[in-house]
């Protein structure tokens, strides 16, 4: 029955996309926190808004439970909002504690770490900010020197990786006069990048912004997010954003060749993870499918969430990378 079901799935697939449905969406990006007042200031600093429709008190939710699997937790949440530098509409950041359970502590770890996950900050003044956080003692920078780098023939510092208070990577970069303000992609660190797009790519309609793909070393690469030797290449798929379906955000698909290791077991309760929330059209189809592909159920089954949206949170066939499929509205 299960196989006549996920042929069924594959047909409907096959059938909405000869009739051109409408695509994936991202939605926005999920961080599981140590310690959300510390983090709520942290991202402050880095100019995101706190969302004051969001009730920040902790609550015994049994939809938080469905959705991360686990009994007996509380959760509270906080909304971050920036904007999306590609097309300026809000584009946010949900900050989730957890207590209640026994949470594994994966803020250490490489920004090559196979599931690891980051998102691309531009600012007006990468300097003066990397500044103020070495001078506030949390800057936590990746970058050799802990410095800012610059691009190959250029003399300014104008990029690095560094960590919020969780672990979790950031990509900083300095505002230019075509280059807004605001997050201006996601990144995901994969494994088999055949494997990848077979979910981000052709699943889920990312659109490949360049066939070329080569392989990429040498000290900008390394400098950037403090490695030695790094050898990668990047896929990088454009997705409509839901605050702005006739813009596409990029979601970096970052293979390094001399980096592969197996993945750990990690919980979605853990501190220092985090996850990809996408709105999916067709989606008892296409989640039917993702599940064909080896995409693991977190969740317990489909989820409602308020206003009888349903969800599943997933983990990725690659990497194990933790998705939120919302279903489109």
């Amino acid at each position: 029955m299960r196989r006549v079901l996920l042929t069924l799935a594959s047909l409907l697939l096959a059938n909405a996309a000869v009739a051109e449905p409408a695509p994936v969406r991202i939605a926005y990006a999920g961080r599981m926190v140590t310690d959300l007042d510390r983090s709520v200031a942290f991202y402050a600093l880095l100019g995101f808004t706190r969302d004051p429709g969001v009730d920040g008190q902790w609550k015994a939710d049994g939809t938080a439970r469905r959705l991360f699997g686990v009994n007996g937790i509380e959760t509270r949440e906080a909304v971050m909002v920036s904007r999306s530098n590609v097309s300026l509409a809000p584009f946010s950041l949900r900050l989730t504690e957890v207590r209640g359970v026994s949470r594994r502590d994966v803020t250490v770890h490489t920004p090559w770490e196979p599931g690891a996950t980051h998102f691309g900050l531009i600012v007006p003044d990468a300097q003066g900010l990397w500044e103020r956080l070495r001078e506030k003692g949390i800057l936590q920078p990746r970058s050799w020197g802990g410095e800012l780098v610059a691009p190959p023939g250029q003399s300014k510092g104008m990029l690095a990786y560094m960590t919020d208070p969780d672990g979790l990577d950031i990509e900083l970069i300095d505002e230019r006069p075509n280059r807004p303000a605001g997050v201006s992609h996601m990144g995901l660190i994969v494994l088999d990048s055949d494997r990848a797009r077979a979910l981000y790519e052709t699943l889920l309609g990312g659109a490949l912004q360049s066939p070329e793909a080569p392989w990429l070393q040498g000290d900008f690469y390394d400098s950037a997010v403090g490695g030695h030797g790094n050898i990668l290449r990047f896929f990088n798929l454009g997705f409509p954003e839901t605050a702005a379906k006739d813009k596409r955000m990029n979601l970096e698909l970052v293979d390094f060749q001399n980096r592969k290791k197996a993945v750990e077991s990690y919980r979605i309760t853990d501190r220092g993870l985090g996850y990809l929330a996408l709105d999916v059209p067709q989606f008892d189809a296409r989640l039917a499918e993702a599940r064909r592909q080896g995409a693991k159920l977190v969740s317990r089954g489909v989820v409602k969430l308020d206003g009888n949206r349903r969800a599943a949170l997933v983990r990725d066939p690659d990497t194990g990378a933790f998705l939120l499929l919302r279903e489109a509205q």
